[in-house]
């Protein structure tokens, strides 16, 4: 792993070297072993948590909206498809929660497509949270517009265009080290804009006694849209600063508020990177429709399997021997 090729894990690996010189007048030695220590203990086991509950809620999840759901609906559509970004940015947490424990030996190929492939999922994630948010504004704002009348039509070209995009925006990832902060805060910044205002004028709307949209949809998308920002926002205000650090900008390059941001740096990717298992749980506790079909799904299964084990545990006798249905 070089230094030069992604600033997320390159910027951790400065830190476990330590020959970091904090850029102050005397141009000491900035030790930051205790900040080391808490991530080499605490990220690896949140992590693998995180994957654990990842896997399984999503999994679920696309697993619900396949078998019950009209995939013909750009709603349902872009859940799937925001499923398939979470799952996507979890298949890369292994290598981070290993990076912590035994440092980076996987070598530079590997470093590069965990990259790419980690921030492919977090890129598609916010550009189809942005996507569900500008759909339910045109519903609610815009009902009869040629947008909404030609949902069949739109949503798997829709869907394709934003993997595309998603996969050249983490090209830089894997390849660059100064456009990166740059790129992941400006798609942050930009999302977070479009979504503060389509909710604005939706939250407006929905308080109209007039108003017959329905508002369960509404709410979900808001409640997974609220918490993506609460927990990716401290996370790309950390990664700000600790490029400052790194440009050595006073006074950021005081060793005790570097460390300081190390810890706000740790804390809030755990927080951020928590986020990709939190979705399910949205669609369980807000999504009727969702909770039905689980229901429907985690029933026929134990059905079917109790079945299974009533057949295999049959037993005819005869002649005094025991023989298998199978």
């Amino acid at each position: 792993l070089t230094l030069t090729q992604s600033y997320e894990i390159s910027s951790t690996l400065d830190y476990y070297d330590y020959n970091f010189t904090n850029g102050s007048i005397d141009g000491g030695i900035c030790i930051k072993k205790n900040a080391i220590q808490f991530a080499t203990a605490i990220t690896p086991v949140i992590f693998i948590i995180i994957v654990l509950f990842s896997c399984v809620g999503n999994t679920l999840v696309v697993w619900v909206l396949v078998k019950y759901e009209n995939l013909k609906s750009l709603t349902n559509t872009f859940l799937l498809n925001l499923a398939l970004s979470d799952l996507i940015f979890t298949f890369g947490l292994p290598f981070w929660a290993y990076y912590y424990i035994y440092g980076w030996t996987l070598g530079d190929p590997a470093c590069k497509a965990v990259n790419f492939v980690f921030y492919t999922g977090y890129y598609s994630s916010i550009i189809f949270l942005t996507v569900l948010t500008i759909h339910r504004y045109m519903a609610v704002v815009h009902p009869m517009s040629v947008v909404m009348s030609r949902k069949s039509l739109h949503c798997y070209v829709t869907s394709l265009v934003i993997w595309i995009i998603s996969l050249c925006a983490a090209i830089p990832q894997a390849r660059f080290n100064s456009v990166v902060t740059y790129l992941q805060n400006s798609f942050f910044i930009i999302a977070f804009v479009i979504i503060a205002f389509c909710y604005t004028v939706i939250l407006g709307r929905l308080l109209r006694p007039t108003s017959h949209t329905r508002r369960k949809t509404v709410q979900l998308i808001l409640f997974i849209v609220v918490f993506f920002f609460l927990g990716w926002g401290p996370y790309n205000v950390a990664i700000f600063l600790d490029s400052l650090i790194s440009w050595k900008v006073s006074p950021f390059n005081d060793c005790k508020l570097s460390e300081s941001i190390d810890y706000l740096m740790y804390v809030s990717r755990m927080v951020a990177f928590s986020h990709c298992c939190l979705n399910p749980v949205f669609y369980v506790f807000m999504g009727i429709k969702f909770r039905n079909h689980l229901k429907k799904m985690l029933w026929t299964y134990c059905k079917n399997n109790t079945e299974t084990q009533n057949r295999h545990s049959r037993l005819i006798y005869s002649n005094g021997e025991e023989i298998s249905m199978y």
